[in-house]
């Protein structure tokens, strides 16, 4: 059975985090979201350590530290380093695909242009992590 799930999501853009939370709405689940504008201050959140998320949902291409410099810390870390991390960006270039694959992320969508589209793969991207043991159970 499905459950809600604490995330960490990490985006910049507002308009995306509104989008995040509406279609997360619609599941009708009680999802814990922690919100960061980007990888400074995700990392300031997660360095107490008080609460693991489930999974981190993050963008590549945020200021002060991007998604990629993000997971390099992340993945450091002997705690944080488990925590599934997912890519939802725009960006389909292969090198950034190939890179944070390399660093140890558990998957990479790409926000498609249509918002039908997007709620599939959040949706599906929510289910299955949602029946998943996690390392934060």
């Amino acid at each position: 059975m499905a459950r809600a799930l604490n995330i960490l999501l990490i985006e910049d853009d507002s308009i995306e985090v509104m989008k995040f939370h509406r279609v997360l709405k619609t599941l009708h689940l009680n999802h814990k979201i922690v919100e960061a504008n980007n990888g400074e201050e995700a990392l300031a959140i997660l360095k107490d350590k008080e609460i693991i998320p489930d999974i981190i949902i993050l963008d590549l291409n945020m200021p002060k530290i991007n998604g990629i410099e993000f997971l390099g810390i992340l993945k450091k870390d002997e705690v944080l380093k488990y925590i599934p991390a997912i890519i939802l960006t725009t960006s389909n270039n292969h090198r950034d695909v190939m890179e944070c694959y390399k660093i140890g992320i558990a998957g990479y969508l790409i926000k498609p242009l249509k918002y039908e589209e997007y709620v599939d793969r959040v949706k599906k991207l929510i289910e299955y992590w949602s029946v998943n043991e996690l390392i934060s159970q």
